[in-house]
């Protein structure tokens, strides 16, 4: 095995070069496919009116689907301590491909705690690291901005199984050594959900000053139950380094991300994350990092 694998980004891994703006939405305004373009359209009048130059992609609406499971111990031992263990199936004609999205992310509140995790796995091949800053609505009020800041690392494989121990997880994924629980405690399928994601990457914003952002619209509904669970609007801009934005572009991103959630109120759902989601579902208490 290799200590050193590829690594494909061409970033510094300790510094943040991703902004990824998150707004969940509310399931039940996503029911029916044609609502992602009704939301479209009012994130785009919202754009026109803060000077955000905005494009639509041709095909704007061809929907994605993607098979998302998150997987952990018995007492959620990954997620207390800010890891997120994630596999990604993609559908092409209704047929799974072979290959498959592995991810895993320390998410934390503190960049600096974030930044120190070295995220590298030990396994021959090419990985992505990725270290984003995750910029999300308040909690419990609408029009506020928080971050979170996210060291992730992505693999793509065709042989990924991962309902064994937590040993065979650490040995890819160093870090989770200092996790303190046994080696060999089992890692099973979180609350036994198996997400199906409907995504649409309808286009993408302009802020001025070279800063440019992808959107995407996605659905989550509970594979099983065929419920929704909750949709999220994101759009997400990629740099050399943080501290090399314009102010002003910058700015006007923020104010544009306010702006989504204060002109469209009925369609976001405050709370926390996709994942806090499908880690609360039938429980009272879930531990949170987020």
């Amino acid at each position: 095995m290799s200590h050193h694998p590829e690594i494909t980004d061409g970033h510094p891994q300790d510094q943040v070069h991703y902004r990824e703006y998150k707004i969940l939405l509310k399931p039940e305004r996503l029911l029916r496919p044609e609502r992602l373009e009704d939301y479209w359209h009012i994130v785009h009048d919202i754009a026109k009116k803060h000077d955000v130059e905005v494009t639509t992609n041709p095909h704007a609406f061809n929907r994605m689907i993607r098979e998302v499971l998150f997987y952990d111990t018995p007492e959620f031992d990954l997620y207390r301590n800010a890891y997120i263990l994630r596999k990604r199936t993609f559908y092409k004609d209704g047929w799974p491909e072979v290959d498959h999205e592995l991810t895993v992310k320390f998410r934390h509140k503190d960049m600096a705690t974030a930044s120190a995790v070295d995220i590298h796995p030990r396994l021959e091949g090419a990985s992505e690291i990725k270290f984003k800053e995750e910029l999300l609505p308040l909690k419990d009020e609408i029009g506020g901005m928080r971050s979170l800041y996210s060291h992730n690392c992505v693999l793509t494989t065709p042989k990924i199984v991962l309902d064994q121990g937590l040993e065979d997880i650490s040995d890819v994924f160093p870090a989770m050594k200092s996790i303190d629980v046994s080696p060999k405690t089992k890692i099973e399928l979180v609350n036994s959900v198996a997400v199906e994601e409907v995504q649409v990457d309808p286009g993408h914003f302009e802020f001025g000053h070279g800063l440019a952002a992808k959107a995407t619209i996605a659905i989550w509904r509970n594979r099983a139950s065929e419920t929704s669970l909750v949709g999220e609007f994101a759009f997400q801009a990629k740099f050399n380094r943080l501290d090399e934005l314009h102010h002003k572009a910058k700015e006007r991103s923020e104010k544009f991300f306010r702006a989504v959630q204060t002109h469209a109120p009925d369609w976001v759902q405050l709370g926390t994350t996709k994942t806090a989601m499908i880690y609360g579902i039938g429980r009272s208490e879930v531990p949170g990092h987020e």
